[in-house]
């Protein structure tokens, strides 16, 4: 997985919008972080891998494409 590093600027932006969470979602916030934080790099190769055959449905792909656009 790759990582991404932020620049000041992105991270104040970040924290602009967290200001506005309620102090019970701040504290999720924050947890959440230091859980990232502190637990070790998992192997994520395999998070992908999940998502194949998600979708289930008894439609055919023409029926799901005109269910589609007919929306």
């Amino acid at each position: 997985m790759a990582v991404i590093t932020l620049n000041n600027s992105s991270l104040k932006k970040y924290l602009d919008l967290f200001r506005n969470f309620d102090v019970s979602s701040k504290r999720k916030l924050i947890e959440g972080l230091t859980q990232a934080v502190e637990e070790p790099e998992k192997d994520n190769h395999n998070k992908v891998a999940a998502f194949f055959g998600a979708w289930e449905d008894e439609r055919d792909s023409d029926e799901i494409i005109r269910d589609i656009k007919s929306a």
